[in-house]
């Protein structure tokens, strides 16, 4: 049940999270120039009501649509959610942001289902009318379905949400949101609640008031400040002690709230000071009528600051004093009476349930692992991530289990003889259809994860058999590489940070250059992206394109992209970017030949750093170019 909530609530704020930067542009334009903004103007005012009323929704509803459906989804969400807009009045009605929740995965659904139907039906020649037509058609009734119901139905919920907080606010009750808040942060919670609850709802009140006192709820730094102050001050583990000021400048300045974290899940009794603090800032900002004109997102005081009125940035100051002081004068004498309490230990805990919070599998020593013989890796097309995994397990395990049989394959063709398969935990029901004999063992990334960790201890528990090693075609030893995958030209270092969406096309131009794949195997390598991240951890990502654009490419081959600073892969930084092409098996021993290096922490460093073309190659075993 808590998964359930906790991939639920994920998806929610999935839609809302890449559009923030929407709702702040959305958040500075009213603090500035509304009638009682910083410089108001009434003619640039004018700009809110419009971003709030259809730009807001109509991107929430697309990125939901994408989630679900693709390409085709977002354009399908983006026209359904029009006709919540104009059901319930357009400008004059409410902000359809719980609407476009609803309506853009909905989209997605359809067209996905849509597109199921007719994979083995399409006429040919008919491909490109049929695409255009059914999203036009689909998306028009959908879009009639959202103004006769969807709009008004979710009109009358909002409605009944911002009367129930108009009434815990008129009966000084709002503070007890507080004791579900702060435990659910914990729990990995505070991104779904805020972005998938409090911020639809705060945008109605900003609407009517032009601040919102929900978007103060869960961003508040105050709480968790007074905590990590407590341990500063009072804990008895040096460890401990010294860590807290460096979490406190993330936190407080970073607004990473998640630093806390650890330190409350290594003495539970803790949980109550942030409750109890963020109760009384909360009593606070309601007698005080406090309210920020957009989400504060990441939760600092620098962002809090931001999104604070012009009258209003002095309460917020305050409400963050007292609900850090607060929290201070509550966690100190627990901290104190605690004893020495272990860090490293609480921060693995945290891990877990964060894995937890993902929806992933966390096998542990006692899994059903007795007799197994064959270890499969899968990904969408199975020659990227999950080649790569399985190499460096493989290496990892066969001193110990030289038993075991580790190798690779798309997700979709899983052999029936594997007895456990890892797979990202995207692709999770996908591994179960293809393989259900199997146990599933679900990862964040293919290179270094606790999920990993705890399989390698569960397989290795035993006695290691005295059969002797098997060899098979799955399992030979490495061999030299062809020298023609990876050539000088296709290694471009020092580039400067972009985002993910830039570093995979470059990637997938320098193939193109390289004569490895045509154009389109560029947006395959993004929907491929889009399926399940290509980032592998330790600063590595392979982006490539999706199994059913394998035909795109004219020969193997492999390219480099260094990024000394990191460029952005969803919640990582990669700073080695390899982008593949691979027609069968030929580029895999240049991945085992990666997986090799990355066994050495210095090499791998010097490779992230280096300015020397020759140096990667020689590092990848490679002669120079």
């Amino acid at each position: 049940m808590k998964n359930a909530i906790a991939r639920f609530g994920k998806f929610l704020s999935a839609m809302v999270m890449p559009n923030i930067g929407a709702f702040i542009a959305w958040g500075f334009i009213t603090a500035l120039f509304i009638e009682k903004g910083w410089i108001p103007n009434a003619n640039l005012a004018s700009i809110q009501p419009f971003m709030l009323t259809y730009l807001l929704p109509v991107l929430i509803a697309a990125q939901g649509g994408k989630m679900v459906g693709g390409d085709r989804g977002r354009v399908m969400g983006a026209i359904a959610v029009m006709g919540c807009i104009a059901g319930v009045g357009g400008t004059d009605g409410q902000p359809m942001l719980m609407g476009a929740m609803i309506m853009g995965p909905l989209a997605g659904l359809v067209i996905k289902k849509f597109d199921q139907f007719m994979e083995n039906r399409m006429p040919a020649g008919f491909e490109m009318l049929i695409n255009n037509f059914s999203v036009g058609i689909l998306g028009m009734i959908l879009a009639i379905i959202g103004y006769y119901a969807v709009g008004p139905v979710m009109s009358m919920i909002l409605s009944v949400l911002s009367a129930g907080v108009s009434f815990l606010i008129a009966h000084s009750l709002l503070p007890l949101v507080s004791v579900f808040l702060e435990p659910a942060k914990v729990l990995f919670l505070n991104n779904a609640i805020n972005h998938g609850v409090f911020t639809p709802i705060g945008a109605e009140q900003v609407a009517q008031a032009g601040k919102s006192i929900m978007y103060m709820l869960e961003t508040n730094p105050g709480p968790g400040l007074g905590v990590l102050l407590a341990y500063w001050f009072f804990s008895k583990d040096r460890v401990t002690k010294d860590s807290a000021p460096g979490a406190i400048i993330i936190h407080f300045l970073g607004g990473i709230h998640e630093i806390y974290f650890p330190y409350i899940l290594m003495n539970p009794a803790v949980i109550i000071a942030p409750i109890v603090g963020n109760a009384c800032a909360i009593f606070f900002f309601s007698i005080m009528n406090a309210g920020l004109n957009g989400p504060a997102a990441p939760g600092s005081i620098i962002a809090f600051t931001m999104m604070s009125p012009k009258d209003g940035i002095f309460i917020s100051w305050i409400g963050v004093a007292i609900a850090a002081a607060v929290s201070f004068l509550i966690a100190s004498p627990i901290v104190k009476m605690a004893g020495a309490k272990n860090l490293t230990e609480a921060q693995d805990k945290m891990q877990e349930m964060k894995a937890q919070a993902k929806g992933q599998t966390v096998p542990t020593a006692q899994a059903k692992v007795d007799g197994a013989h064959k270890i499969v890796f899968a990904c969408d097309a199975g020659m990227g991530s999950s080649a790569m995994g399985a190499t460096k397990f493989r290496n990892r395990i066969k001193s110990v289990r030289p038993d075991l049989i580790v190798t690779n394959t798309s997700v979709d063709t899983i052999p029936s003889d594997a007895d456990i398969v890892v797979c990202q935990q995207i692709l999770a029901d996908r591994a179960r259809a293809c393989a259900p004999q199997a146990q599933l063992v679900t990862l964040a990334n293919f290179l270094a994860d606790p999920n990993l960790d705890a399989l390698y201890d569960a397989l290795t528990v035993q006695d290691a058999p005295n059969t002797p090693p098997t060899t098979t075609t799955e399992q030979a030893t490495a061999k030299p590489a062809n020298t023609e995958l990876l050539l000088a030209s296709g290694i471009k270092l020092g580039l400067p940070p972009t985002t993910k969406e830039e570093a995979i096309r470059a990637a997938g131009r320098l193939l193109v250059e390289q004569g490895c794949v045509d154009e389109s195997y560029v947006d395959a390598m993004l929907e491929r992206e889009e399926l399940a991240t290509t980032y592998i951890g330790l600063g590595i990502a392979i982006p490539h394109g999706t199994s059913a654009q394998k035909a795109r490419v004219k020969k193997s081959g492999i390219v480099v992209l260094q990024y000394p600073e990191g460029t952005p892969f969803g919640e990582e930084k990669a700073n080695l970017v390899f982008g593949i092409a691979g027609v069968g098996d030929e580029h895999i021993d240049l991945l085992s030949n990666i997986c090799m290096a990355l066994e050495d922490d210095t090499l791998m460093e010097q490779l992230k750093t280096t300015t020397d073309v020759n140096f990667v190659l020689r590092s990848l075993q490679f002669p120079d170019k």
